[in-house]
């Protein structure tokens, strides 16, 4: 066993994590900083695995000059003690141990390559956690055929092994994120045939304040537009994938426009020939360490599950805060904001001296909230998407559960919500733990009992007491009795 002994443990080092180690640490606390990646930058900034070369972004925007200059600030505090940075360190377990917090690690790479590395345990007098989102996904007919993966999963594989997901790709679903998906694989080789967009950026005209206080997103949109302009990538708005093509492999997308009211227009239906179709529908929050806390949570714009925090970015449990994705979906400037107040928050409540007056962040904050908010209603998942789920299309890949499974849990067995499907149809409870499906089934839940979707829909997929694959002899640890022998490993 491996231990670690710090003021403030911070759980990510993704943009959100980032700026709360170093706010923290700047501020005279010593912060350990527990990623599962080997490298920092989390999804947003995720770098090359070793030996696959450099990848930079297509501008180099502020973001990215910020990115390389707080992680080598973070490496000279690490020089001097400051800072400890722990890869590769994937958090399993956070549990309260007196008047301070255990964190639980396995190593590796990835959770299935644990091996037998020692233990390590994190013991801290505070907590950030700034654990991000993962793709959002929505089944379809076909989309279970190889060859269909996720908008993120094309982004991963570009950014971290520069790998191109296909030599013909279709990029669809809704939301902001399409737009570098689409430009960094046409970029690096890739014919991209088509960006479909279930919804229009004409949308933000309703929301004139919003888009005033967050310019510089407006022209980040315009950066990718006009490159993907360049490569000849049209984007089509208002459309929809209807259907994956193919029998062993995908060869093609159905696609469909959809008019004022939602519904697919007769006669627009087209087939478009491709090998690839990234999908995204946005991000789901990762909140297994929040709900093991026991922290409160809601439901957001995009009826995603967050967890609940103040104005100083705090939790309903004392002494762990929260920044980024977790507590609502909003891009990487919002979260370094986010985990830059969590930070100063955290180092005062340990009495450090020099910290930052915070009201400017603040007011950062409530701008970029602001246009997170107005994103997510100019880009809502279509009601015609789930609407055209038939029992046949699969929604559960892991337990090989179909839609009509899950219709016939409520309207035959009287299911009223997302648990009790999940007991009587076994959705969620197969290799990913409803990661993949567990949105989805909430959603037709709610559609078959007739109510919009509820937080505790979405908990019955979120409330993991294990967060991370982990061996079945650390689980028999006794980790009640785990104690710090020092300041040190």
């Amino acid at each position: 066993m491996t231990e670690h002994l710090v003021d403030l443990a911070v759980i990510g080092a993704g943009p959100a994590g980032l700026a709360a180690a170093l706010a923290a640490a700047e501020a005279g606390v010593r912060v350990a900083v527990v990623d599962a990646g080997v490298r920092p930058g989390g999804q947003f900034w995720r770098s090359p695995a070793p030996g696959a070369g450099p990848f930079r972004p297509a501008t180099l925007h502020h973001g990215w000059h910020w990115f390389t200059s707080t992680d080598d600030r973070l490496t000279e505090l690490a020089g001097t003690g400051r800072v400890l940075r722990l890869a590769g360190h994937h958090v399993w377990s956070v549990q309260a141990a007196g008047d301070q917090w255990a964190v639980h690690c396995v190593l590796g790479a990835e959770p299935r390559q644990h091996g037998t590395s020692a233990p390590v345990t994190v013991h801290a007098r505070r907590l950030v956690l700034a654990t991000g989102a993962y793709d959002r996904q929505l089944p379809f007919p076909g989309w279970d055929l190889p060859g269909v993966i996720t908008a993120g999963g094309a982004q991963a594989l570009l950014k971290g092994n520069l790998v191109v997901a296909g030599q013909r790709v279709i990029v669809a679903g809704t939301g902001p994120f399409l737009l570098p998906v689409a430009d960094g694989l046409a970029r690096h080789g890739a014919r991209v045939a088509a960006v479909i967009e279930a919804n229009s950026p004409l949308g933000f005209a309703r929301f004139p304040g919003a888009v005033l206080g967050a310019t510089g997103k407006l022209g980040e949109a315009t950066g990718y537009a006009g490159r993907l302009l360049r490569h000849r990538v049209a984007v089509h708005h208002r459309h929809v994938v209807l259907g994956a093509l193919g029998t062993d492999r995908l060869t093609g997308v159905l696609v469909g426009r959809l008019d004022r009211n939602g519904r697919v227009r007769a006669g627009t239906e087209r087939q478009i020939d491709c090998d690839v179709l990234a999908v995204g529908w946005g991000f789901t929050p990762q909140l297994e360490l929040p709900l093991q806390l026991g922290c409160a949570t809601h439901l957001d714009v995009d009826k995603s599950l967050v967890v609940t925090v103040d104005d100083d970015q705090a939790t309903s449990v004392a002494g762990v805060w929260a920044a980024g994705e977790a507590t609502g979906v909003g891009g990487a400037d919002l979260a370094t904001v986010e985990g830059r107040i969590a930070g100063l928050a955290a180092a005062a409540s340990l009495g450090a001296d020099a910290v930052a007056d915070g009201r400017p962040l603040r007011r950062r904050r409530s701008s970029l909230r602001g246009f997170a908010s107005a994103m997510h209603q100019v880009y809502p998942i279509p009601d015609i998407v789930l609407e055209r789920c038939s029992d046949e299309t699969l929604v559960c890949r892991c337990e090989e559960v179909d839609a009509g499974s899950i219709r016939r849990a409520v309207v035959d067995l009287g299911a009223t919500e997302a648990r009790t499907v999940k007991l009587l149809a076994r959705p969620g409870m197969g290799w990913c733990q409803g990661r993949v499906c567990g949105f989805a089934t909430a959603c037709l839940t709610a559609r078959h009992t007739g109510r919009a979707v509820a937080e505790p829909d979405l908990r019955a997929f979120a409330d993991r007491s294990i967060a991370t694959p982990v061996p079945l002899g650390r689980l028999a640890a006794p980790l009640a009795d785990e104690q710090p022998d020092g300041d040190g490993g």
